[in-house]
């Protein structure tokens, strides 16, 4: 009762449309949550039918590409993204992680990889926001695929300026050599499962797929939140 009474004064609302949450319902609202813009990318794996999984093709090697939702400018996702990303919300990252890795581990996806591992900030960058979202995103999924997580077996050596506005090409220039495995033991034979927030063009992803790869992982996949 005294949470009820607490809700009327203090409603918590959706992250998404920010509408009141109705009794039962954390961070996205039924209605948001219905209208998602979900891809089904995870139903194709690693065939020419996965839309994302061209992205990659003589670029590098990529096991499975996935993505939760599909990106819309001043839609939905854009405003999840941007409160996980701007406004603190940390655990918005993690709760999109256990829906989206609970969906994954139904799709028996499990027993693809052996961790899972978020693309780093730069430690100052991660000390002005507090918080990787990525790595909330990791967490979730690591919850909902009963895989090993680390955020710490990755690191981002240089604080590069930020891919907004950025052509492809420039992207790559800006993320190129700027990740290192810090601890290659963790990754050697393994079968890595990398997390992002945003899939664009894929720049970020591609260059630390190559330290991956380089430092002896078996294999790289990528998941992200959303795709643009």
């Amino acid at each position: 009762m005294l949470k009820d009474f607490l809700s009327l004064l203090f409603p918590e609302y959706c992250y998404a449309c920010d509408g009141a949450l109705a009794r039962g319902e954390q961070f996205i609202c039924t209605d948001c949550s219905i209208q998602l813009p979900y891809t089904d990318v995870h139903i194709h794996g690693a065939t020419e039918l996965n839309v994302l999984q061209k992205r990659f093709w003589g670029k590098v090697p990529v096991r499975f590409a996935l993505a939760y939702l599909y990106f819309r400018p001043k839609g939905r996702v854009q405003r999840l993204l941007h409160k996980l990303k701007y406004k603190g919300k940390e655990e918005l990252g993690e709760h999109l992680g256990i829906r989206y890795g609970s969906l994954l581990s139904d799709h028996h996806y499990s027993s693809q990889f052996d961790l899972i591992l978020p693309v780093p900030l730069h430690k100052l960058k991660l000390r002005k926001r507090g918080y990787n979202q990525s790595d909330s995103f990791a967490r979730g999924l690591s919850e909902g695929l009963k895989l090993p997580w680390s955020p710490k077996v990755l690191i981002r050596t240089t604080n590069t300026s930020t891919q907004t506005r950025k052509t492809r090409f420039d992207r790559w220039q800006n993320v190129e050599q700027v990740f290192r495995v810090k601890q290659p033991e963790q990754v050697k034979e393994k079968r890595i499962l990398l997390v992002d927030d945003v899939m664009t063009t894929g720049a970020t992803l591609e260059a630390c797929v190559v330290a991956l790869l380089e430092a002896g992982a078996k294999e790289v996949s990528v998941a992200t939140i959303a795709a643009a």
